[in-house]
């Protein structure tokens, strides 16, 4: 499942990466900084194609890396309200981004989501079973999720493209509003759901060598296993704050303060723990990654 070299193995790398301004944009360009791997962040649009092959033909990078698009702000609601916005970065963008690379024999690192599927009978919450990679998404309640599900399906037919689906992203910094920590730490009410979810701090260097073994098709990007809102939550409280506290609400109730149902999944990431033999479940991984870092020391 690897592209055909472009000759990064004989030469050293360098990475073009879309999405400078982005939380995980930001992320790679440090990760790469301290590994001592050349990148440089593209100035292009992605839904200009000359811009794009500018980009190239001016870096002359060995592999390209999408962090770029649109997930909406303060959330995916956004989206709902900018549908034309959400297609040119999410579909147009990222199919054009492909594109270009594959007359180049580069390989995109394309960061997606896994917030295209939902728990079903198949699929029941609880249950172990998750979904694969081939799996068809069935979640397509948010206008941000249902571009997301399209373009991950047309880059399907891109062998030179490897879509890498992240979910409630979480990282050890936890004064960034985009972490999945922070964000809930922070809500008025939460629901208590297990999920799928991918720590940054931990799977973000696993893309950079994914990048080197010129891996491509669709990757489950999340670290093994499920771990529930509350449970995350009392982790805070146990490691950052004891005198945390907060209050649950249904599904139903949460549907009414928001404008589009949200993805609530558990994606089978054995594809990827077989490939990276090292990888932590997620509760492994929030304590060591994520907690323990932040630990705050009793009195």
């Amino acid at each position: 499942m690897g592209f055909p070299s472009n000759g990064s193995e004989e030469k050293s790398l360098k990475f073009l990466i879309y999405g400078r301004t982005g939380w995980i944009g930001g992320l790679l360009g440090k990760l790469c900084t301290a590994q001592g791997i050349q990148f440089e962040y593209g100035s292009g649009r992605l839904e200009n194609r000359s811009s794009l092959e500018s980009d190239i033909a001016e870096v002359k990078p060995t592999h390209v890396f999408n962090a770029a698009g649109v997930t909406g702000r303060p959330n995916v609601d956004w989206c709902e309200t900018h549908k034309v916005e959400t297609i040119r970065a999410n579909v147009v963008g990222t199919l054009t981004l492909a594109d270009v690379c594959r007359e180049r024999g580069l390989v995109v690192i394309n960061f997606a989501t896994g917030c295209i599927f939902e728990y079903d009978s198949g699929h029941t919450l609880g249950s172990g079973v998750g979904f694969k990679e081939e799996d068809t998404p069935n979640f397509i309640g948010s206008f941000y999720s249902k571009t997301k599900a399209m373009v991950e399906d047309l880059l399907r037919n891109y062998d030179n493209v490897c879509t890498l689906r992240v979910r409630m992203p979480i990282s050890s910094d936890l004064s960034n509003p985009r972490n999945f920590i922070t964000k809930i730490s922070r809500y008025e009410k939460v629901v208590d759901i297990p999920n799928s979810m991918t720590i940054l701090d931990e799977l973000l260097p696993i893309s950079i060598e994914m990048a080197k073994r010129n891996l491509t098709g669709i990757w489950n990007f999340t670290n093994p296993g499920v771990v529930s809102h509350n449970e995350i939550l009392q982790m805070y409280k146990d490691y950052i704050d004891s005198d945390f506290t907060w209050k649950n609400f249904t599904l139903e109730e949460q549907a009414k303060v928001i404008v589009a149902p949200r993805s609530n999944n558990e994606l089978d990431a054995g594809k990827l723990k077989k490939e990276f033999p090292e990888l932590l479940s997620i509760k492994e991984s929030l304590i060591k990654n994520v907690f323990k870092p932040n630990q705050k020391v009793k009195a």
